[in-house]
Parts: C-alpha cells; sequence; structure tokens
C-alpha cells in the first residue's frame, strides 16, 4: 500500500484538520474515504451515525493521532 500524507484524500495534515473540524466536510469525507479503502459497513455506520459521536472520535484521532477513527488498522 502507498504511503499516505494525510487522512483525507491524501492532502496534508493540516487541511484534514480543517476537513474535520468542520462536521459537514468530515461527514462526507470520513464516508467517502471509507467506502474508498473498501470498509463498507464502517461507511454505512458513518453514514448513519457520523453527526454524533464518531465525529466527535474523528476529530480527537485526527489532532493526536493524525488519522481518522478505523475498526481495522491500516
Amino acid at each position: 500500500m502507498a504511503s499516505r500524507k494525510g487522512d483525507y484524500f491524501g492532502l496534508s495534515y493540516v487541511v484534514s484538520v480543517i476537513l474535520a473540524i468542520i462536521p459537514v466536510t468530515s461527514w462526507w469525507c470520513g464516508v467517502i474515504t471509507r467506502f474508498a479503502e473498501g470498509k463498507i459497513i464502517a461507511g454505512i455506520l458513518r453514514i448513519l451515525l457520523g453527526w454524533g459521536i464518531i465525529w466527535l472520535l474523528d476529530l480527537i484521532l485526527m489532532i493526536a493521532r493524525k488519522h481518522i477513527l478505523r475498526i481495522i488498522p491500516c
């Protein structure tokens, strides 16, 4: 697997954090990223539950660990 610069579409860390802070872009980018990685169940969960706790977890993990919540580590 190719190395990534950031979590959202290979964007830089700063841009990924900005996208993670905004709830709407975090939701869209999270859904697209999970489906692109082949994580269909995680994508569906993100669609259904993405506005609450998953958004906060993604934001915290993006700032602390530089990647969004992953069910199976990549």
